[in-house]
């Protein structure tokens, strides 16, 4: 059996939002919190404006540092003329995981209808480092984290989940 400390993920959170400061920041506190909650570090925690340039930069910068394993963005992925982090991202991602997207959708549905088809949350692995991008809204967030991120981040969850497979994603990335 491993030492459940072997599991601990170190994880950046960032907001996308032109008008949201960290102090307004309720869907990126939430996040923290929760992953904070479930054994898992805050690596780092910061807001960006709405632009392709700005959100993969920050991105990119996590990306590029070992010591992050995973990152949750929060914010522009609607499809206001604004809205740029599925643009900003997907170009990163060495692959996608097309299964978050899919999944959010249908668990969203079950709670503000047809209008889930308004999301554009994707998520990929770029560099060994899992990327997840979620609507704005706190109550996305928080669906996200409870209905698939936390299972996906926790090592015990099985039949199977990203958190002990890392290890293996990082390898490849380095081949």
């Amino acid at each position: 059996m491993s030492d459940p400390a072997d599991h601990v993920l170190a994880i950046a959170v960032l907001t996308v939002s032109d008008t949201r400061g960290l102090a307004e920041d309720t869907s990126g506190d939430l996040l923290a919190d929760r992953l904070e909650r479930a054994g898992h570090r805050l690596a780092e925690r910061r807001v960006v404006r709405d632009d392709v340039y700005a959100i993969r930069a920050a991105v990119s910068a996590w990306i590029a540092d070992p010591a992050v394993n995973a990152i949750l963005t929060t914010g522009g992925t609607g499809f206001t003329a604004r809205d740029s982090t599925p643009e900003a991202l997907a170009p990163l991602f060495d692959k996608t995981i097309e299964g978050f997207g899919e999944l959010f959708r249908q668990v969203s549905y079950t709670e503000i209808g047809s209008s889930t088809i308004q999301s554009r949350a994707i998520a990929g692995l770029a560099n060994g480092t899992l990327i997840f991008a979620m609507p704005g809204s706190t109550n996305a967030c928080r669906t996200a984290w409870d209905k698939i991120l936390a299972n996906q981040l926790d090592a015990g969850f099985k039949p199977c989940n990203f958190a002990e497979l890392l290890p293996r994603f990082f390898e490849k990335a380095q081949l």
